[in-house]
């Protein structure tokens, strides 16, 4: 039997998200594939508050790049504007690019490494995929309230927009 969900849970949460493809474009299947896969599972479960906007919401999320920037144009279901911040993807380029070596070592090692060798390397993925979701919780945390849930499905889908596939 589930519980039924509170008034604030349903507001303070996202309902879609759309990837502007003029600024990000569209990308090979396989990438797209795994696109649509961070959405859905970002759009499952998620806490998303914009501050100063506590009793507002469900929101809708555009992203788009502005230079070195994602764009998070956040609207209400209806598609009136509720704000935009510009985050700078600087501070994550280091860790995406830690986590899609790792990755690489993690897909290599479940062809031919022991369990306790691939065991270690998913450890090391997942703690680097943890650091990588608290930089972007704390670099959102005046503009946008996520729990670390969603700041790891928001950190997923960013590595997903950097994959060429």
């Amino acid at each position: 039997m589930s519980t039924p969900k509170t008034s604030a849970a349903v507001r303070h949460r996202l309902v879609s998200v759309e990837l502007d493809e003029d600024s990000i474009g569209r990308s090979n299947p396989d990438v797209e594939h795994e696109r649509k896969i961070a959405i859905y599972d970002l759009l499952e479960q998620n806490i998303f508050t914009p501050v100063g906007h506590e009793n507002e919401g469900p929101f809708a999320l555009h992203l788009s790049i502005n230079g070195n920037r994602l764009v998070f144009d956040i609207r209400s279901v209806a598609g009136e504007p509720v704000m935009a911040h510009l985050f700078s993807l600087s501070p994550l380029r280091r860790i995406v690019k830690d986590y899609y070596l790792i990755c690489d070592s993690y897909y290599q090692a479940i062809r031919t490494a022991t369990p306790d060798k691939i065991e270690a390397i998913d450890m090391g993925r997942r703690g680097v995929h943890n650091e990588g979701s608290r930089i972007l919780m704390d670099r959102l945390k005046d503009k946008v309230k996520v729990d670390i849930d969603t700041a790891r499905r928001l950190f997923t889908l960013i590595c997903v927009l950097h994959w060429k596939g």
